[in-house]
């Protein structure tokens, strides 16, 4: 229980450092004065902002101060970040509302990152490090999964379909599940 209430209060404060690195305007790729929502080395200062096309770490500025824990720099090959036995995962949109992960972000697109962004947290060890799965976006509710059907646990099996707590399967601009808990296999 502990690590779960742990990961609502990650999720709760990754969503106020997304807006408020959007409101500031640290990254704007397209160079319109509209701020863009970040990955993790990006909000925690590890890693330069991203520049139009590029993936993080290719500009030569960073959001200064940061505005997410140092920790969040500790992002592993595959785009997460673990802590308090739960791992994190962040998306930010490509130019179809796909699902770009933060390893593989050369194709986030602007406009889009500008109004959406998404955050899964899963258990790394499901049964002993927490249960239930969460996930917030740019609306700021942190939604929860009961995750019995799945299991979503550590490296292995994890939400890649990405859409998981989405009603539609397609892209971050569809509609989030009110209540993802009916869906149990969903995250």
């Amino acid at each position: 229980n502990a690590n779960e209430s742990a990961a609502i209060a990650t999720l709760k404060n990754i969503a106020s450092a997304q807006a408020q690195c959007q409101a500031s305007g640290a990254i704007d790729t397209n160079n319109n004065g509209a701020g863009e929502f970040g990955f993790f080395s990006e909000l925690s200062g590890a890693q330069t902002v991203r520049t139009s096309g590029g993936a993080v770490g290719s500009g030569t500025d960073r959001v200064a101060p940061p505005v997410l824990s140092a920790a969040f720099g500790n992002v592993d090959a595959a785009g997460r970040v673990l802590r308090s036995g739960y791992y994190f995962r962040m998306h930010l949109p490509d130019a179809t509302a796909g699902f770009e992960t933060e390893n593989t972000a050369d194709q986030v697109q602007a406009a889009n990152s500008e109004v959406m962004w998404g955050c899964y947290a899963w258990p790394s060890s499901f049964g002993n490090s927490g249960i239930r799965t969460f996930f917030v976006n740019q609306s700021g509710d942190v939604l929860g999964c009961r995750n019995r059907t799945a299991q979503y646990s550590g490296t292995g099996t994890v939400p890649t379909a990405c859409t998981a707590a989405f009603l539609v399967a397609g892209g971050m601009d569809g509609t989030v599940a009110a209540n993802v808990t009916a869906a149990d296999s969903e995250a």
